[in-house]
């Protein structure tokens, strides 16, 4: 391959670019993102970003030094448009196609948005920067979704003197993917320091001067987030020939097509050791697909299956909230250690006679690690989960 193009200049895409090196690929690499800031970390933009304590360059994943001496033709603020994959061309908006031998796709998530007026998203370092501005103390934040972003943002704010509003439309925020229990616990870390938790409610509009319920009530608040979910990066790949479902749809190998792989948020490939096709939205996961594409795609018959044990981890109001494994669409929940009253404890996740997740709220990381193996192991449930 003479030319490798990796489209999002995302940790994944930064990954891809830096495996390409290190594996020992010395042709032309060029690195496409839409945004005009180079390569950064995300999960501090809800986190010591928001929170005013961290200025945005320390955000950037490497130094300009770092970044030149990679050998990557940066084409920064300048969004793919469009895809032909008989041509191997990519087409960036601003009317020029980079040719390519090789290409991943890194292309990430958008928000979710609400109709009505406009409102903060959390996604991108000038989202972080402009909700930023709009906190304080006397400031009232609105924040739709209390998801992990959503919760995230609420502690951030609070911890900026800022009266906060959570509304979530189920009744246990994080219900479906952590359990009722677990979520219970959550919950409370919000409500124990006056944020105004409000479950069971749903959002139909944002309005100029807050939110509007859909049972009619309106919300005022100086600042609104929307924190619902994201959409896949995928409008670009419209008629490209690649399949495209919730993702970019690849098989175990990341690939996509022929010499075209994909990694991070926007990749939904088959995983061996759950045996499902997924997308996982998590950044340990982003870098991690992002060396394996680019080895795979360079591998020829050397490839590997990318098989990861799902990591993340969140911060909230001081404490680490880890996990490990899939916690989706489990059948049962054990707390194995410790205790959701004190707030310190941890939760193993079955699905089928498999276990297949584990939660650490308040807990060492040494108290995690050790289950990791069994989640990739395949470990069978055994009462109590130990």
């Amino acid at each position: 391959m003479k030319r490798i193009v990796i489209v999002g200049a995302s940790a994944a895409g930064l990954a891809a670019a830096e495996t390409l090196r290190r594996e020992g690929y010395d042709g032309t690499l060029t690195l496409v993102g839409d945004e005009p800031h180079p390569p950064y970390d995300r999960p501090p933009l809800s986190k010591q970003v928001l929170a005013a304590e961290w200025p945005p360059e320390r955000t950037w994943l490497r130094t300009p030094d770092e970044l030149a001496a990679l050998g990557v033709e940066l084409s920064l603020g300048v969004a793919a448009s469009g895809l032909d994959m008989t041509d191997r061309t990519v087409r960036l908006a601003d009317g020029t196609a980079v040719p390519y031998d090789g290409l991943i796709v890194a292309t990430g998530v958008r928000p979710r948005r609400l109709p009505g007026a406009p409102a903060h998203v959390l996604r991108g370092l000038d989202d972080a920067l402009a909700l930023r501005d709009r906190l304080g103390p006397g400031r009232h934040l609105v924040v739709v979704g209390a998801g992990f972003l959503g919760s995230e943002a609420a502690a951030a704010a609070w911890r900026l003197g800022a009266r906060v509003t959570l509304l979530e439309p189920a009744p246990v925020p994080l219900a479906h993917a952590v359990g009722e229990r677990v979520g219970r616990v959550l919950a409370r870390a919000h409500t124990e320091r006056g944020v105004d938790l409000r479950t069971g409610v749903t959002v139909s509009e944002v309005t100029g001067a807050g939110v509007r319920l859909a049972d009619g009530q309106e919300i005022a608040a100086d600042a609104v987030l929307v924190a619902i979910g994201s959409l896949p990066n995928t409008e670009w790949l419209a008629d490209s020939g690649l399949t495209v479902a919730d993702g970019v749809v690849c098989d175990a190998y990341c690939a996509a097509a022929s010499d075209v792989y994909a990694a991070g948020d926007v990749a939904r490939w088959y995983h061996p050791l759950f045996e499902a096709p997924m997308r996982v939205e998590h950044r340990t996961n982003a870098a991690e697909q992002g060396m394996a594409a680019a080895r795979n795609l360079l591998g020829g018959a050397a490839r590997t299956p990318f098989a990861p044990v799902p990591y993340f981890w969140s911060d909230q109001y001081g404490t680490r909230i880890q996990a490990y494994g899939l916690l989706r669409g489990h059948d049962e929940v054990a707390v194995v250690e410790g205790d959701p009253a004190d707030g310190r404890f941890l939760a193993a996740y079955r699905t089928g006679d498999r276990l297949t997740g584990v939660l650490a709220v308040g807990m060492p990381p040494r108290a995690i690690r050790p289950w990791r193996q069994a989640v990739a192991s395949g470990a069978a449930w055994r009462e109590p989960a130990a």
